[in-house]
């Protein structure tokens, strides 16, 4: 196993003490990849890693086993189609040398309910939570490793960002930018983990689907972007305008940026996740558009690009060094433009460090 699985691997089975866990059951999901390295195909055959105090093997159907044996030197507990997962799974069970009468189990809320139930059905007197305070708890606090590989995601999606804006040109649509985007991170060796493209009034939608519509003077432009490369992701906004900006632009850009530098100053370890959101509201409510703020201020960002922590206004998860989160207050006013300005911070020697290089001055293109 390699030394940094083999560590977390190791945090693991300290937090499962912490937290009286006798067993973790995860899926084949971004809980797997963090813990084995692995990401097995995923269909209605059942995979899954289950770890215990003192031992890990995975189920797996026979016909994966040779491919995914390259990646891990866990043990394996192969079933046939012929033969079902049960005989393999309660092997499983037994080499993990759990106490099957009534353990306390955690199950990976990302598994699929059929492949949770069965490990349910091995254990009827097991009583479950998910893995908020195991494996969620863990990947919620960066390593060294995956702060430079969040770092350089992080920068390379400046770039792309920059590409995006350099796109505008009267009558070019939002697909065409969002396209300009996507062939800057695929020159780049990253793949597009999203694009939205917003020209106009269709800012004013937080989740616009980027479409047809023509850019045109006068226009606000928001673009909110990620790429990922190295495993991980990036995700950050920015706005600008093309030729001239929209009336009021200049005023919501601004409380924007002031809610974003009062959320990093309050996000520090041992502040609640709530606090920061109320940093950045209360900045909007105060100068008048609370109601134009639509949304949480903010996600956190691993392997998946929204895990734990979530920073809203009724999270109560306190927070702690080496967490990664998006700090993104918006204000949105219906039929003219959105605005939304979006940082990734991380949680380091006391303070939030932002990840991205790149200003959130607006962007004056044309």
């Amino acid at each position: 196993m390699k030394p940094i699985l083999a560590t977390r691997m190791d945090k693991l089975r300290a937090r499962m003490e912490a937290t009286g866990t006798d067993l973790v059951a995860i899926g084949p999901s971004s809980h797997m990849r963090y813990l084995a390295d692995l990401s097995p195909h995923g269909d209605e055959r059942p995979v899954m890693l289950l770890v215990s105090r003192d031992f890990a093997g995975l189920l797996m159907p026979a016909l994966n086993v040779d491919s995914a044996r390259q990646h891990t030197d866990l043990p394996f507990f192969a079933w046939a189609d012929a033969d079902g997962p049960d005989a393999a799974l309660a092997e499983l069970l037994d080499a993990t040398g759990i106490d099957r009468a009534a353990p306390s189990i955690v199950l990976d809320e990302t598994m699929r309910a059929d492949f949770a139930l069965l490990v349910l059905d091995a254990l009827p007197g097991a009583r479950r939570r998910f893995t908020a305070d195991t494996v969620g708890y863990l990947r919620s606090r960066k390593d060294a490793a995956e702060y430079e590989l969040l770092k350089a995601s992080a920068r390379l999606n400046d770039r792309a960002m920059q590409a995006g804006f350099a796109a505008l040109r009267p009558g070019v649509t939002e697909l065409e930018v969002a396209q300009a985007i996507r062939d800057f991170y695929k020159a780049n060796g990253a793949t597009t983990e999203f694009c939205s493209v917003c020209f106009g009034p269709n800012g004013a939608f937080p989740h616009h689907h980027t479409g047809t519509t023509r850019l045109k003077p006068g226009d606000a432009v928001l673009i909110d972007t990620g790429g990922r490369i190295g495993g991980y992701p990036s995700d950050m906004t920015r706005v600008g305008y093309y030729g001239s900006a929209p009336e009021g632009f200049a005023e919501i850009h601004a409380i924007l940026d002031r809610a974003v530098a009062a959320a990093i100053e309050a996000a520090v370890p041992g502040a609640r996740a709530s606090a920061v959101d109320k940093a950045a509201r209360d900045v909007i409510a105060a100068a008048g558009y609370g109601p134009n703020f639509l949304h949480r201020t903010g996600h956190g960002l691993g392997i998946d690009i929204h895990e734990a922590p979530y920073i809203t206004a009724s999270s109560d998860t306190v927070l702690d060094e080496g967490m990664v989160f998006s700090i993104e207050p918006g204000i949105y006013l219906a039929g003219r433009f959105g605005l939304r300005l979006e940082e990734i911070v991380i949680l380091r020697d006391g303070k939030a460090e932002v990840l991205s290089g790149m200003k959130r001055d607006a962007v004056a293109a044309g």
